[in-house]
């Protein structure tokens, strides 16, 4: 890829960024029980990325690593975001920060945001958006939502759902003719789920058997989110219900671009900020699932897909491969240079893509954290530390895909355990600012005490 596109030749970008949703939580990742029909149908016309991890199993901080490039260590958003987003405490958590699409509104690109920014200050555009249709907060009621419209809090009327769609759709129309960059962040699947999404939907699942969903015996680090749903079927019936009336806004995008004749000059992204277990492993959650927290395969690997006729291959793609990778990737795709000085740890996996061997493909770790507990992931192992706190996880992938038996105390294994530690920390030491570092007790962020008390199921 050489050569600076311009005009029509420089490709659209959709990124669509579902809420607490795992890979197994859609119909092209083996699940015959759920309906996603247009996820499925992105799958189908573009790469299937099966190894694609989130850079921390919760939503601020995860949201914050898709944009700019940089862990939490780097751009300093350790959790999820709570009293900073409105009102007087309003912060600005990402203004030092350099964002992709700071990048393509200074390469002409107009950009719009429809649906959950939950980075800070939602009342003001940020970062290269002209347009910015947003929730107030990370969450809340799926009807008459708490939004932001020029720069005004509002409650509007109708499921949020749709809202995100029906903004995202007039932001296509209006831009059709013009290269854009759209962001539409639905709130689904995230909770509530009872009495919250369309009751024809709902009611669709009723004789579903939720065999992709076990409800195992509750987990000992279970919070109040997994005492609330587990074994409750009208929870099982809500979370689906999201998912699927979300993959039907999903198909009204996709059919939108399709009416403009714009699909080989778009490429459209889906995923998820972080996974998510509906039982699996006896909880309902994610990284903040438990406590203490959980790197489970469930909580960090994510759905991605992409999807651009005649530019991205049609298949599957099992690198492993994290959102921090997604800035690079997204600046080459589009021949935009990378920003210097940035210490940026990922890179672009669009060669991957095109079945080149590279260094990148070749290499066997990606890393996760989540304030003071740290991941390293390869092909064969998992090992989590848990800073201060304890206790870690060495779970031997290639025997134990579920997670089952953690080898970290066992004798046999001290060996492994070390060279996992020793890697994790020289990755971590090349990238982490120190006054940023999730490891510190001293960060803005409380990791013990009353902190559990707060976990539960917001984010």
């Amino acid at each position: 890829m050489s050569g600076e596109r311009t005009g029509r030749n420089r490709p659209n970008v959709i990124f669509i960024l579902s809420d607490d949703q795992g890979p197994w939580a859609a119909g092209c990742y083996g699940n015959d029980e759920i309906r996603t029909p247009n996820i499925d149908r992105l799958a189908e016309t573009g790469m299937r990325l099966d190894n694609f991890f989130c850079a921390t199993p919760v939503c601020s901080p995860s949201r914050a690593t898709f944009l700019t490039g940089r862990i939490p260590s780097q751009h300093g958003i350790h959790e999820y975001l709570s009293d900073s987003n409105l009102g007087p405490g309003a912060v600005e958590h990402l203004r030092d920060e350099i964002a992709y699409t700071d990048m393509l509104s200074a390469h002409g690109y107009h950009c719009g945001l429809s649906g959950k920014w939950h980075m800070g200050d939602s009342l003001r555009r940020q970062h290269g958006f002209d347009f910015w249709y947003a929730h107030q907060r990370g969450g809340g009621p799926y009807y008459d939502p708490p939004m932001v419209r020029d720069g005004e809090a509002i409650t509007d009327e109708g499921y949020v759902t749709d809202l995100i769609t029906e903004e995202a759709l007039g932001y296509i129309d209006r831009h059709s003719h013009e290269p854009f960059y759209l962001s539409v962040n639905y709130t689904a699947p995230h909770s509530p789920w009872i009495d919250s999404h369309p009751q024809e939907i709902v009611e669709s699942y009723d004789d579903c058997p939720f065999e992709s969903c076990p409800q195992e015996e509750m987990h000992p680090w279970a919070i109040s989110l997994t005492e609330n749903n587990l074994g409750n079927r009208e929870s099982l019936k809500g979370y689906f219900a999201a998912v699927t009336a979300m993959d039907a806004g999903i198909g009204q995008i996709i059919d939108r671009v399709e009416s403009h004749g714009l699909l080989k000059d778009t490429l459209i992204v889906f995923a998820s900020d972080n996974g998510f277990s509906c039982g699996h492993h006896g909880f309902w959650g994610k990284g903040n699932g438990t406590w203490p927290r959980n790197m489970y395969e469930n909580s960090v690997r994510v759905p991605a897909v992409l999807s651009q006729p005649g530019s991205i291959p049609v298949g599957v793609c099992d690198a492993l491969l994290s959102a921090y990778d997604f800035m690079p990737t997204l600046l080459d795709h589009l021949d935009l240079e990378i920003p210097v000085g940035q210490n940026l740890p990922g890179r672009s996996f669009i060669p991957i893509l095109q079945g080149e061997k590279t260094q990148l493909a070749e290499e066997i770790c990606v890393f996760d954290e989540y304030g003071p507990v740290r991941m390293i992931r390869t092909q064969q192992w998992k090992y989590v530390y848990r800073h201060a706190h304890g206790p870690d996880d060495l779970f031997h992938l290639t025997d134990d895909p579920d997670e089952r038996a953690n080898l970290a105390d066992d004798p046999g294994y001290q060996d492994m355990r070390r060279e996992l530690h020793g890697m994790m920390d020289e990755w971590f030491e090349r990238y982490v600012i120190p006054e940023r570092d999730g490891l510190s007790e001293s960060s803005e962020y409380s990791w013990i005490g009353d902190y559990r008390t707060r976990l539960c199921d917001r984010d």
